[in-house]
């Protein structure tokens, strides 16, 4: 008998025997996962869906013409939402004609002038920083440095500089890391054919990251309308009627400051609920026109 063989056998038996725990316990580790992200989907679909459903199914048989089309009058005990829709409108208009022009141009440089790394990363640092402050911080600051130190007062105008320095950081960064996917080969091939930088940035470089950019919108349109913490120490309360340029430096209430006085200060949730399904509507509305705005732009790119 061939011991040598013998032992050569046994061992590749044992290796195999290795081989096939080790597979199964992987198999079972695959599984796993695949059944908690399965797991974690149906949950957060569900619980969105559960609030979509609740908030429009209490929310959308109190919405009723009058209600959109008039103004509140305690006078004649009538409740009007549509001053609180035009200056959500305002607010939102305002904010994002501030806040894109400056958050892309900023990521510009950052990403195509900057020399200086350690600036560039103490900037990102800043901008991470700033995104995860409370939105009721910023509130605070907008009411003594807009309100006071500028002397705009409890002004639409003060409330959209407030919102437009706390969307600012998402908009510059997720711009810049659109930025960055950018290919080097683009830049490259448009310098050799004698494209002058500011041309390559302008006719290649931007209509390549414009899906980023739009994400970034998309991102502070849904902080925008639901954010209430900050106007509601800059914007005031107001439910009077205004054109553009007079609401901007009136005092005006969002729906969404609307939705908080009617809840929590009259007590009114029949209300609450139907300017909740407003917003969900609109945000969707907005959300729907982004999203076609961004595939008509990579569809014509492609």
């Amino acid at each position: 008998m061939d011991i040598p063989k013998q032992i050569e056998s046994v061992a590749e038996s044992e290796r195999g025997g290795i081989k096939t725990g080790e597979g199964a316990k992987r198999k079972a580790y695959i599984i796993a996962a695949k059944l908690l992200m399965g797991a974690a989907t149906v949950l957060t679909v569900g619980v969105a869906a559960f609030m979509l459903i609740y908030v429009m199914v209490r929310g959308l048989p109190n919405i009723t013409w009058e209600l959109l089309s008039t103004t509140r009058s305690y006078l004649e005990n009538r409740i009007g939402i549509l001053p609180d829709i035009l200056n959500t409108l305002y607010t939102l208009f305002t904010t994002i004609l501030i806040v894109v022009p400056l958050g892309v141009g900023a990521a510009v440089y950052l990403t195509e002038y900057a020399k200086s790394r350690r600036l560039v990363s103490a900037i990102e640092f800043a901008a991470e920083t700033l995104s995860g402050i409370p939105s009721i911080i910023y509130g605070l600051v907008g009411m003594l440095v807009f309100c006071q130190a500028l002397g705009l007062g409890n002004t639409l105008m003060a409330g959209v500089l407030t919102l437009a320095v706390m969307n600012l950081p998402t908009v510059m960064r997720t711009a810049q890391e659109s930025l960055k996917t950018v290919p080097a080969s683009y830049r490259e091939g448009a310098f050799a054919l004698g494209a002058g930088k500011w041309r390559v940035i302008r006719t290649v470089v931007l209509p390549s990251c414009v899906d980023g950019v739009i994400t970034g919108v998309i991102l502070s349109v849904g902080r925008i309308l639901g954010e209430s913490a900050a106007l509601l120490y800059t914007a005031g309360f107001a439910h009077k009627l205004h054109g553009y340029f007079e609401g901007l430096s009136s005092s005006g209430a969002t729906l969404t400051v609307a939705l908080y006085v009617y809840a929590k200060e009259d007590g009114n949730f029949e209300v609450a609920f139907a300017i909740a399904s407003i917003l969900m509507i609109m945000t969707l509305i907005l959300n729907a026109a982004a999203s076609a705005v961004r595939h008509h732009f990579k569809k014509k790119r492609s």
